[in-house]
C-alpha cells in the first residue's frame, strides 16, 4: 500500500456565526489562551467574564456582519470568510501536491478544529503529518498556540503519527515572490498613483518582544525583502502595525495613526498591503477596508486601496506548495525501522538542514 502523507494548514479562526452568542463562545476560547493573554487567570478571568464577554461580543458581531457573506435570500453564509478561504486554500494545495498527500484546513479557535483535521488525515491512513501554520512570521501568540494545541491533542495518546511542524516562512523566496507579484498586479489595476504605501502587519505588545519573541524582527525582515524586490516602484513605503487590544504599548508605528498623519501631511492616496495575513479576515476586510479607510478620508485623505491577501490565488498556492515540499515532505524516511518513530520537527524556513534536502 502506498504511504500517505497529511498536511494541516492552520489559521486563527472565526466565530460560528456573526451573532453575539457565537462571538461570546469564540472570544471565551481565544481570550483564555495564556499565550494570547499573559495576565494570570486569577486576575484575568474576572475581567474577561465580568466585563469583556458582557460587552465585546455584541460589538464584534456587528463588525463580522459587515464582512460575512450572504446567500440570495440575505441569510448569512454557514462560515466566515476566513474559514471559506482556508478551505479553498486546502483544496487547491492538495491539487498542487502529489496524489499521496492529503490536505486538511484547521482553525486554532473554532471550527474546523485542529483535532478534527488530524482525525480526518489519520482516517485516510496518513501516518506522517506536516503542520503548516498560515502565519509567515513567527509569534508566540500565533504559531506557538498551534503547537500547544497539537501537543494537547496528542499528549495522552499511546501511539502517535510522525509530525513535522513549520515554525515560519517569513523570508522564504517563494512567499516573498508571491507577495511581490500580488502588489504589482494590484498596482497595474489602479487608475491612480499612490502617494504612499503602507506595509501593515498585525501588532504585538512590546512586552512580548522584550521577553524574546522574534515577531517584530521577522516582520521587519519581510518588509526589507519586499522593499528590495519592489525597489523599482518609486513610491515611499513604510512598515506599520495594526489591531491593538488592551492597554499595553504595542509595536509602532500604528497603522491607523500613520494614515491620519499622512492625510494631515497632504498624502491623499494610500495603498496598504498586509503580507502577514495569508487570508482576508476581520482585520483586513473590516478594520482596514472599512474603519481605516473612513478614518483616512475623515482626516483629509481621498482614496485608500487595500491589496487583497494572497488568499487562494494561484501565486499563493504555488508558494505554499513549494514551502510544503521543501520543509514538510522532503526527505521523509519510509524505511521500516523509522516508520514507527515519533518524528517531531520544529523547523524554521530560513534554517534548512541537509537532512531535509
Amino acid at each position: 500500500m502506498t504511504e500517505r502523507y497529511g498536511i494541516i494548514i492552520a489559521n486563527l479562526g472565526s466565530p460560528a456565526a456573526p451573532t453575539p452568542k457565537a462571538l461570546r463562545k469564540y472570544l471565551a476560547q481565544f481570550l483564555t489562551d495564556r499565550r494570547v493573554i499573559e495576565l494570570h487567570p486569577l486576575l484575568w478571568r474576572p475581567i474577561l467574564h465580568g466585563i469583556i464577554l458582557r460587552t465585546r461580543p455584541a460589538r464584534s458581531a456587528q463588525a463580522y456582519q459587515k464582512i460575512w457573506g450572504r446567500d440570495d435570500n440575505g441569510a448569512f453564509s454557514p462560515e466566515a470568510p476566513l474559514v471559506e478561504i482556508t478551505r479553498a486554500q486546502a483544496d487547491k494545495l492538495q491539487a498542487a501536491l502529489p496524489d499521496d498527500v492529503y490536505v486538511e484546513p484547521a482553525m486554532r479557535y473554532g471550527q474546523p478544529s485542529i483535532e478534527l483535521a488530524l482525525a480526518k488525515l489519520e482516517d485516510k491512513g496518513c501516518k506522517k503529518i506536516g503542520v503548516l501554520p498560515l502565519y509567515p512570521q513567527y509569534a508566540g501568540a500565533t504559531v506557538a498556540t498551534v503547537y500547544d494545541e497539537l501537543s494537547r491533542i496528542i499528549r495522552k495518546r499511546a501511539d502517535l503519527p510522525a509530525i513535522r511542524f513549520l515554525r515560519d516562512y517569513h523570508d522564504n523566496p517563494a512567499y516573498i515572490e508571491a507577495v511581490t507579484q500580488s502588489m504589482r498586479q494590484h498596482l497595474r489595476g489602479l487608475d491612480w498613483q499612490p502617494d504612499h504605501i503602507l506595509v501593515s502587519f498585525h501588532g504585538l505588545p512590546v512586552s512580548n518582544v522584550e521577553k524574546g519573541d522574534p515577531y517584530e524582527k521577522e516582520c521587519r525582515r519581510t518588509y526589507g525583502l519586499l522593499c528590495t524586490e519592489l525597489a523599482d516602484i518609486k513610491i515611499e513605503k513604510q512598515i506599520t502595525f495594526q489591531s491593538r487590544f488592551g492597554p499595553k504599548e504595542w509595536l509602532q508605528p500604528y497603522t491607523l495613526a500613520t494614515l491620519q498623519a499622512l492625510a494631515a501631511q497632504g498624502k491623499k492616496k494610500v495603498l496598504i498591503i498586509t503580507p502577514g495575513f495569508s487570508a482576508d479576515s476581520l482585520e483586513t476586510l473590516e478594520e482596514l477596508s472599512i474603519q481605516a479607510r473612513q478614518a483616512f478620508i475623515e482626516a483629509g485623505g481621498e482614496v485608500l486601496s487595500l491589496v487583497p491577501c494572497l488568499n487562494d490565488q494561484n501565486i499563493h498556492i504555488d508558494a505554499l506548495a513549494t514551502i510544503t515540499k521543501q520543509h514538510l515532505l522532503s526527505g521523509w524516511q519510509t524505511s521500516a525501522d523509522t516508520d514507527n518513530k515519533i518524528n517531531v520537527i520544529f523547523q524554521a524556513s530560513s534554517q534548512l538542514t541537509s537532512g531535509f534536502m
